[in-house]
């Protein structure tokens, strides 16, 4: 468009010259009789005024033009700087809003991991109620059934009280028949003395008062037992049934005695309630070095390396534990790209005191009843698992707490995860939270890939030798950063 007005432009200049000279002439000479040339001129000139007004008319637009074209221009020069500066103005926006988008998806996915543990945990909890309510259904069925014994034996003891009122009955009769044989035989030979007794009179008792039974016999179900065998069944009383013998076990005497034996008994077989528990532990030494995790920062981690480099189908760990809060963090987290609790000792602010849930492949986990580790001193902990039966050990103190069975049977703890002491994973190496973290000490840390022996747990808790084949140990310990110091002493009880 800016060639062709350009071109335009020059064409008139070239005809306004022209078009001046003619007017000139027309003006300097007389009009006179027109001639065919001047009649050409002058439709010429006529023409050339339209054209000049069409031109100008074209011109103008032209013009118009170039000034809308020009500020086009300049209104797209002027956006494009505005662009560039809003894009350089939302850079720092976007990477914060990338960032933030960044730590919200992290959070909805530990959001999501503690949710499926959440459910985890119902689906436990309800599998454990379901199994206690039919624990206590069948309590019930057997309270029921003890309950119905209970009353035949009452019935029974009924029908004795009964056939021994008879035979007392009985047994006056005969003693007043007795008498009265005696008083004719004494009527008949009035003047004889007593005569010596004979065979028959041998076999005949003397004639004295029935005794009133003491209470203890009327209360006594073994007496009333061995009654009944003796005495023929009266008609029109019910027999009693015959396995009365086989509910009655131990030996019964007067009223009251087998209620006041029996509990001294059963409290001889618990043990003295009084004994001290744990036991004192004594001068324990060469431990080895103690890892002091001093508070609940997420940055005091320790990582035990090189992991586990086999599939685990047992596992034994112990430990010299001490804590310094009031309740039990995570001990020990072992996380895959899979799963980031393929085992887990774990412990929360939010758990009951000195509860730690034992986790194997999550969801599974058994709660440990760890509460004496709460009081501030050492105490030797030792957690056995095998997938043989599913059975689980834990000892505290060389005594055992608690045991199951059905625990993750035939499972296999897989290599190549990451092991770390003291904080618990939401991923693989990370996802740190402090609600979940340890305080404390521990000493002399081991792993074995078999369940110990009685034995050996006692010879680790009383520090006199450590068991063959450990795959891990403090030895191993690396730590991440943070504030966990490594104290290496003599003896258990000079340790922070």
């Amino acid at each position: 468009m800016g060639c062709s007005g350009r071109r335009t432009l020059s064409f008139l200049l070239m005809w306004v010259p022209v078009y001046l000279h003619t007017a000139s002439s027309q003006e300097a000479h007389p009009p006179g009789p027109r001639k065919p040339f001047f009649e050409r001129l002058w439709r010429l000139e006529e023409q050339f005024q339209r054209f000049r007004e069409v031109t100008l008319t074209h011109l103008q637009g032209i013009a118009s033009n170039y000034n809308v074209s020009y500020n086009i221009d300049a209104r797209f020069r002027s956006l494009a700087q505005e662009n560039q500066a809003m894009a350089l103005a939302l850079n720092p926006s976007q990477a914060a809003v990338q960032g933030d988008l960044g730590h919200l998806k992290t959070w909805v996915r530990k959001t999501q991991q503690r949710g499926r543990k959440v459910d985890a945990k119902l689906l436990a909890l309800d599998l454990a109620l379901r199994e206690g309510n039919q624990r206590h259904a069948q309590e019930r069925k057997e309270q029921k059934a003890q309950g119905d014994a209970v009353s035949g034996l009452a019935l029974d003891v009924r029908a004795m009280q009964d056939t021994l009122a008879i035979l007392m009955q009985l047994m006056h009769s005969q003693g007043a028949r007795l008498a009265a044989l005696k008083g004719q035989l004494r009527a008949a030979r009035p003047d004889t003395t007593a005569p010596s007794p004979t065979p028959a009179m041998a076999l005949t008792p003397a004639p004295t008062p029935a005794p009133t039974p003491p209470q203890w016999l009327i209360l006594s179900p073994l007496q009333l037992q061995r009654d009944r065998q003796v005495l023929p069944a009266l008609p029109g009383h019910r027999k009693p049934p015959q396995d009365i013998t086989g509910r009655l076990q131990m030996t019964w005497g007067p009223a009251g005695v087998a209620s006041q034996e029996a509990p001294r008994e059963a409290i001889a077989d618990l043990g003295d309630p009084q004994q001290a528990w744990p036991p004192e532990p004594g001068e324990i030494c060469n431990v080895g070095p103690v890892l002091v995790f001093p508070d609940a920062s997420t940055e005091n981690v320790v990582f035990l390396r090189p992991g586990f480099l086999v599939g685990l189908r047992a596992l034994s760990v112990c430990s010299w534990v001490r804590t310094a809060s009031g309740r039990l963090g995570t001990l020990l987290s072992y996380a895959t790209e899979e799963n980031d609790n393929k085992l887990v000792l774990h412990g929360r602010d939010s758990l009951v005191p000195g509860s730690v849930h034992f986790v194997i492949g999550d969801p599974a986990f058994q709660e440990l009843p760890l509460q004496p580790l709460l009081d501030g001193r050492w105490h030797h902990l030792c957690v056995i698992w095998t997938s043989t039966q599913g059975r689980h050990w834990l000892y505290v103190d060389r005594r055992l707490v608690a045991t199951s069975s059905r625990f993750r049977e035939g499972y296999e703890i897989p290599p190549g995860g990451s092991l770390v002491l003291g904080q618990e994973q939401d991923t693989m190496g990370g996802g740190f939270d402090s609600a979940e973290a340890f305080v404390g000490s521990v000493a002399g840390l081991a792993i074995w890939g078999r369940a110990l022996a009685p034995s050996e747990v006692s010879s680790l808790a009383t520090g006199k030798a450590v068991p063959r084949g450990a795959l891990l140990t403090l030895a191993n310990a690396e730590s991440a950063g943070g504030f966990v110091q490594r104290v290496t002493g003599t003896c258990l009880e000079l340790h922070p």
